[in-house]
């Protein structure tokens, strides 16, 4: 595909996303009723790499985004197109500007209900649902089983403790992505014998916080995980993204008094993304959906 698209009476070229005013990004997922925040696009882009839909005088009409993890593997996201130019085209074109620059990855994202349909058409296959858990936290965490180990809290600069956690548990090495993820964010750790099996990430994003990843190798332990972020947020918006739609983490959500408000389908396209192992390590939240 080109680098350029036209769409009825204009053309369309791709620009490089840190290019763009934030202020046209931050407009793009609201015109769509997504809830990034311009700290949150800068975040963002700090994390990845982008390209937006341009006019000739710079309008912005849609964006994508892929966060490369080695030569091998990258997750995609962000892909907006502006109510005006959907159905035209543009995000088939983004789509493949996306494909040019990954080369051979093995690529995963997450896709709303409205862009399934492109997405298999390119060659991406269902994994799993994720659903999305969230809401004004109103009253304390539910009651929780008991705990096999310790929980503390961890510095940014340990973050390498946990980072081949991660590995096993995500499927490859992401350990940049998690120290971007730790600024400003509260991370909990629980080990057992002194070796870390599980940790959880609390940062803001959107409308409140967002508590991802959380890391565990089983539904108590990622219970332990979440309730002890959720300990100080009575009042405020809390979101959780995860693909368990049945057993004891997904009942604890429930009786969080979460909302179960929308789920979206990551699929993938090259090798198989989800390779869930009993008793090993589980992305039991997700970072985001174009972080997975």
């Amino acid at each position: 595909m080109g680098r350029t698209v036209r769409v009825k009476s204009f053309e369309l070229m791709a620009k490089d996303i840190n290019d763009v005013d934030v202020k046209l990004l931050h407009a793009l997922s609201i015109g769509v009723g997504w809830p990034h925040r311009p700290k949150d696009w800068d975040f963002l882009r700090r994390a990845g790499h982008g390209i937006v839909a341009v006019d000739g005088i710079d309008r912005v009409f849609g964006s994508a985004m892929w966060f490369p993890h080695g030569h091998e593997f990258a997750t995609i996201g962000l892909v907006i197109t502006s109510p005006r130019t959907q159905a035209q085209g543009t995000g088939r074109w983004l789509m493949e500007q996306v494909f040019e620059r990954c080369g051979d990855r093995n690529l995963t994202l997450n896709s709303t209900h409205a862009a399934y349909h492109l997405y298999l058409s390119l060659g991406f296959t269902k994994e799993a649902t994720v659903y999305l858990w969230q809401g004004e936290l109103v009253s304390p965490p539910p009651p929780v089983p008991p705990l096999a180990g310790e929980l503390s809290s961890l510095s940014t600069a340990s973050i390498g403790e946990i980072a081949a956690l991660d590995e096993r548990a995500f499927g490859t090495n992401r350990q940049k992505l998690l120290a971007l993820l730790s600024e400003g964010a509260s991370i909990s750790v629980l080990r057992r014998g002194g070796e870390a099996v599980g940790f959880s990430m609390k940062r803001e994003f959107g409308r409140g916080h967002v508590i991802g990843p959380i890391v565990a190798s089983n539904d108590c332990d990622a219970i332990h995980l979440t309730a002890v972020h959720l300990k100080g947020l009575a009042g405020q918006f809390v979101r959780v993204d995860t693909r368990e739609q049945t057993g004891l983490f997904a009942d604890f959500l429930q009786q969080s008094r979460l909302g179960m408000t929308d789920t979206v389908t990551t699929m993938s396209k090259g090798r198989r993304f989800l390779n869930r192992k009993e008793n090993e390590p589980w992305v039991y939240g997700l970072a985001g959906h174009a972080l997975s």
